[in-house]
């Protein structure tokens, strides 16, 4: 009898757990405490996942294929700098698999050549100062 004549501040005082405000359940909850949590989390911007463009047509992106599992080319040679060119970038660095599309074995391979080339200065380890 005692508990049901406390205000509802010391109920929730003496249970230890905070007031919620008012119009508020506890599933009601969108993005906990922190500023701005009522945002999406996820898929919200014009990414591969959002909403298509107003223009009416879509962006195509064409799959990337393996430059090696395609042309067949099973060792990777460090002296062939020319080849080893075209997946450094200007500023000297490797680039990576996502851009160039070559597959996981050969990108380890060509990694290595390159460093190899590096080495022996056929392919200089950064790009242009300037």
């Amino acid at each position: 009898m005692a508990d049901e004549t406390k205000a509802p501040e010391q109920a929730a005082a003496a249970t230890s757990e905070r007031p919620r405000p008012e119009g508020r359940a506890a599933s009601d909850r969108s993005g906990g405490d922190r500023p701005g949590g009522d945002r999406p989390r996820f898929g919200g911007g014009r990414g591969p996942g959002g909403p298509p463009r107003e223009g009416g047509r879509k962006f195509f992106r064409r799959k990337k294929v393996c430059k090696f599992c395609v042309e067949r080319i099973e060792d990777i040679n460090y002296k062939d700098y020319r080849l080893l060119g075209q997946f450094v970038a200007e500023s000297g660095k490797i680039v990576p698999r996502r851009l160039t599309g070559v597959c996981a074995p050969h990108q380890h391979r060509l990694s290595s050549a390159i460093k190899q080339a590096r080495n022996i200065a056929l392919l200089p380890f950064a790009g242009r100062a300037s």
